[in-house]
């Protein structure tokens, strides 16, 4: 019985040990709070804005006596009736629209960063203080395109974050959120960096840090702390199918949110290095028919012309591979990479032209206001007869061209039949510029180029589609 009971109590102590053990490895984020909560704070704003239509002086649409069942034109009628009313003699009340985000204090003299998007077209914006105070604040300067805004209030010695080194952020590592979700103020969540460098739609000039950190409507804006409680990134978008958690978080990394803080501070505004070019991702079937060893690197889709790019010698269908030393798997990790570097300045870039690779020195330019917008086209007549891609093209009018803002070159997809052409993905209204290294400036180029086509290989087509340029991979059986 005794040697059955030291058996027992054996397990039980080696048991209790490893438990120990686990726990102990387990963060704690005690102190972090402690240090670091008296600097976030909660964002609410306000924007007046007066009822749809109401801007104009427009009353509701009046609808022909008849043309609606009688219970919901008695609706529309008292409706109109309640507007009027709340105007006053026939006018409007604004409505105020409302939002709540969260951001944290950089200086101790009321320097406070959030999220563009939690301030954009407000009113009014009002700090709340952890210790409950409510204050006025004043946007200094915002950019949509890294979503960030500065903010100032009136106010000295309040406690401030320290800002951390995003670069030396591991994946798997332990990260922590502070934040108002849902109104909920100083709410702490804690996770693991899922991954790093991640490009989403619309944010082209951030690399996001990608975490399991539950984030919420109303966590935007907020600081995302490391380990050693330095701020390292801030809280900006989820990834949903429900509108809330799902797993998915991502924050702006603070050497590029801390880039744009220096730029409002001093000019007002923050500008982006620019390189004129479009590009988008190399994929198996494109490497193939770029005599490349694998998908990788920036493919150049459009030049902007008299662009950065254009000047140094970039030419559609390269391979950018490297940015002044830095690699680029992606092309997703280009743009950030430009974006951050200082206009003006001397920068090399790595490319892989028809299987060469080439080194070229360029300027960085300044990236536009404002984004070319490009015209759809009509459909001509007059097609190309029928040829092994499978699809009828037509050359392209002095007034589609215009539309377009293609000068020269390039004939016009009028119809996708069977074939490798629709297998790949073209489409009616693509416009073909040019088939592997061929340039096609019209009805009878295209024809001579696709006669001459291999069988069993990757072909590389330059597409313009809705106004951008577009490379897809096609194969002849």
């Amino acid at each position: 019985m005794r040697s059955r009971a030291s058996v027992w109590f054996f397990s039980l102590f080696l048991l209790s040990f490893f438990n120990l053990q686990a726990f102990a490895q387990l963060p704690d984020f005690t102190e972090m709070v402690k240090t670091n909560g008296g600097a976030v704070v909660n964002i609410s704003t306000t924007q007046k804005a007066l009822p749809a239509g109401a801007e104009n002086g427009a009353d509701m649409p009046a609808f022909p006596e008849g043309s609606m069942p009688p219970e919901l034109e008695e609706l529309f009628r008292r409706f109109n009736e309640q507007q009027q009313g709340q105007g006053g003699g026939g006018g409007y009340m604004p409505r105020e629209a409302r939002s709540l985000g969260s951001g944290f204090i950089i200086s101790s003299d009321g320097y406070v960063l959030t999220n563009y998007h939690v301030v954009k077209d407000a009113d009014e914006i009002v700090v709340k203080l952890s210790d409950r105070r409510e204050l006025n604040a004043r946007l200094i300067g915002s950019d949509g395109r890294t979503d960030v805004a500065v903010l100032k209030i009136e106010a000295h010695d309040l406690p401030v974050v320290t800002i951390g080194a995003p670069d030396k952020l591991q994946v798997g590592e332990w990260v922590l959120a502070i934040g108002s979700p849902f109104g909920f103020e100083q709410s702490v969540t804690a996770g693991i960096v899922s991954a790093k460098g991640r490009s989403l739609p619309g944010g082209n000039y951030v690399p996001f840090i990608q975490t399991d950190v539950a984030i919420n409507p109303g966590n935007s804006g907020g600081p995302l702390f490391n380990m050693d409680g330095k701020v390292v990134g801030i809280n900006s978008q989820i990834y949903s199918r429900t509108g809330g958690f799902m797993g998915l978080s991502f924050a702006i990394p603070m050497d590029v949110v801390m880039n744009i803080v220096e730029q409002i501070k001093l000019k007002g505004k923050a500008a982006h290095g620019w390189l004129g070019v479009q590009i988008q991702d190399v994929t198996r079937e494109l490497a193939e028919s770029f005599n490349m060893k694998k998908p990788q690197g920036a493919l150049v889709a459009k030049e902007i012309p008299a662009g950065p790019a254009e000047q140094a010698g970039v030419q559609i269908g390269d391979v950018i591979t490297e940015f002044n030393g830095q690699i680029i798997d992606h092309s997703a990790d280009l743009p950030p990479m430009v974006g951050i570097t200082p206009i003006n300045e001397s920068a090399t870039i790595k490319l892989i032209r028809q299987g060469e690779l080439r080194t070229l020195h360029f300027t960085v330019g300044a990236l536009p206001e404002e984004d070319d917008k490009l015209a759809s086209t009509k459909s001509p007549s007059s097609k190309s007869p029928a040829n092994q891609l499978g699809i009828a093209v037509s050359d392209l009018t002095g007034e589609q061209r215009q539309l377009l803002q293609i000068p020269h070159n390039g004939v016009l997809v009028q119809d996708v039949g069977k074939g490798a052409a629709r297998e790949a993905g073209m489409q009616r209204g693509d416009v073909i510029l040019r088939i592997q290294n061929t340039i096609v400036r019209d009805l009878a180029d295209f024809d001579r180029t696709v006669k001459k086509l291999p069988t069993g290989v990757s072909i590389a087509l330059l597409v313009q589609r809705q106004g951008n340029p577009v490379f897809i991979a096609l194969k002849l059986k």
